[in-house]
C-alpha cells in the first residue's frame, strides 16, 4: 500500500529525536530549518549536533529558526509526551522499537531509521530550490529516492524543469554575474533567471554558450565592448534596460564575472532606480579570483601573502585619470591581481619596480581563464612585458604579481615528480 505524502509545518512544534549519531546529524538541521523545537535525547551526540544546541538564552537571530535542546541521557518512557513528531534514530534497535511503540500508543507519527518495514512513517529524500520543496519516496529504498530527488532538484536549479511563464515570473531587470567564462560557473540563481528572460542584454565576456539554451523567442541584445573595436555605449545599454521593461518584458543583464567588480553594474542599477524599475542583483564569481585559481595560483597563502589587491589597469599609472595608488602597491608585499592590463603591462611593471617591487618578483599571466583556450605563462616583473609580447598574449588575460606564483610552481613540480617513473 503506497504511503500518503504530507508536508508538515513544524514551526514552534515539539519534535523528539532519540539518538545522536550520523542519522540524527542529517535529520536535525532540516527540522530546525522548518522551525521545530527539537528535543534531542542521547547520552552522546556528534560535534556537529552539539554546535547546533540552542544556548539557554537564545539570541534574537535564532528566533526565526527552530531550537535544539539536548538531554544528555538515554531514552526513557514518557519522552514522546507532547511531541508532534518522533524520530527514532539511535544505534540500538531495541531502543528504536520502544520509542516507536510509545509513539504508536500516543498516536504520534514516528520515523524509525533502522527498519523501514516496521516504521509507521518514512522521511522522504528532500531538496529545496527557492520556494519549491521536493520530496521523494521510493518504496523504502533511500538510495533510489535520493537519486530521483537529485535529478529533479538539478532540473529545477538549471531551470530545465521550470516553466518560463509561470505565475511567479520575475519583473524588472536581473543583473546577473555570469562568472569568469566557463558556463558551468554561473550561479544557480543566475541560471534560473536567465531561463525566464524575455530579453537578454549580454556582454562580450559573459558565458555566451548559455545563450544557445534560450528559447527561440528570447531577444538577445549584444552589448559588447570590444577593446579598440566596436563598442555599445553604457548610456545605450542603460536605455535598453528601461525600454524593454516598460514594454512588460523581463530583462536579464548578463555580465562577465561579478557585476559590481569593474562591471559598471552599479551604474545600471542607479539608472533603473531613477526610472522606478526594480532590479535583482545576482552576484557572480569574479575573474579576479577565479582565473588565478583555475591556473593553480592562490591569491593568498599562509606565510606568503596575507592580502591581495584587485586593480583595474585600463589606464596607465602615469595617466591623470588613474586613481590607483601605484606607489603604495609598489611598497606592498601583497598579491596584485591586474585586470585589463595587457596593453599597459610595460608601464605597469616599470611603475611597480620604480616604487619598490623587485624585478625578480614572480608574475603569472593567464589568458582566457576557465575557457577551453586557457593558457598561462610565468615570468618576473622585469621580463613579463617581453615574454607576453613574444607569446602573443591578448585580452582577456589576468596578470598576477607576487610570491604566490611560486606556490603554483611548487605544486606543478610536485605533480611532475610524482608522475615520473621510478
Amino acid at each position: 500500500m503506497p504511503p500518503y505524502l504530507l508536508g508538515l509545518r513544524l514551526g514552534g512544534r515539539r519534535v523528539l529525536v532519540v539518538g545522536g549519531g550520523r542519522v540524527a546529524q542529517r535529520r536535525v538541521p532540516a527540522l530546525l530549518a522548518a522551525g521545530a523545537d527539537v528535543v534531542l535525547v542521547a547520552p552522546e551526540i556528534t560535534p556537529s549536533l552539539e554546535d547546533l544546541v540552542t544556548p539557554s538564552a537564545p539570541s534574537a537571530g535564532k528566533a526565526a529558526a527552530g531550537t535544539l535542546t539536548w538531554e544528555r541521557r538515554p531514552y526513557r518512557k514518557g519522552d514522546c509526551r507532547d511531541a508532534w513528531l518522533v524520530q527514532a534514530v539511535s544505534d540500538d534497535a531495541k531502543v528504536n522499537a520502544a520509542v516507536a511503540a510509545e509513539a504508536e500508543a500516543a498516536r504520534v507519527w514516528c520515523v524509525r531509521a533502522d527498519d523501514a518495514d516496521a516504521s509507521p512513517a518514512w522521511t522522504p529524500a528532500s531538496g529545496r530550490v527557492g520556494e519549491t520543496t521536493v520530496g521523494v519516496l521510493a518504496g523504502g529504498d533511500p538510495r533510489r529516492a535520493a537519486g530521483i530527488r537529485d535529478a529533479v532538484v538539478d532540473g529545477l536549479r538549471d531551470a530545465t524543469l521550470e516553466a518560463r511563464h509561470s505565475r511567479h515570473k520575475p519583473v524588472g531587470v536581473a543583473l546577473v554575474g555570469g562568472g569568469p567564462g566557463d558556463p558551468g560557473l554561473i550561479t544557480v540563481r543566475g541560471r534560473q533567471l536567465l531561463a525566464q528572460a524575455d530579453v537578454v542584454v549580454t556582454d562580450r565576456l559573459a558565458p555566451r554558450e548559455l545563450l544557445d539554451e534560450l528559447p527561440a523567442d528570447v531577444e538577445v541584445i549584444d552589448a559588447a565592448k570590444i577593446p579598440y573595436g566596436r563598442t555599445v555605449t553604457q548610456e545605450r545599454i542603460n536605455d535598453y534596460l528601461v525600454e524593454h521593461v516598460r514594454q512588460g518584458r523581463f530583462v536579464v543583464r548578463l555580465k562577465g564575472g561579478d557585476p559590481f567588480v569593474f562591471g559598471r553594474g552599479a551604474e545600471e542599477v542607479l539608472h533603473c532606480a531613477r526610472h522606478g524599475i526594480p532590479v535583482t542583483v545576482v552576484p557572480g564569481i569574479t575573474s579576479a579570483v577565479a582565473v588565478p585559481s583555475a591556473a593553480g595560483i592562490p591569491v593568498t597563502h599562509r606565510g606568503v601573502s596575507q592580502e591581495f589587491h584587485v586593480v583595474s589597469a585600463h589606464v596607465a599609472p602615469d595617466d591623470p585619470a588613474s586613481t590607483v595608488d601605484w606607489p603604495g602597491l609598489g611598497r606592498s608585499q601583497g598579491t596584485l591581481v591586474l585586470l585589463m592590463a595587457v596593453e599597459r603591462v610595460t608601464l605597469i611593471a616599470e611603475a611597480l619596480m620604480r616604487y619598490g617591487r623587485s624585478p625578480d618578483t614572480p608574475v603569472a599571466v593567464v589568458q582566457e581563464g576557465t575557457l577551453p583556450g586557457q593558457r598561462a605563462l610565468t615570468a618576473t616583473l622585469g621580463t613579463v612585458a617581453d615574454e607576453m609580447s613574444a607569446a602573443g598574449v591578448r585580452p582577456p588575460a589576468i596578470v598576477v604579481v607576487g610570491d604566490v606564483v611560486n606556490v603554483a610552481r611548487e605544486i606543478d613540480m610536485i605533480r611532475a615528480d610524482l608522475g615520473r617513473d621510478p
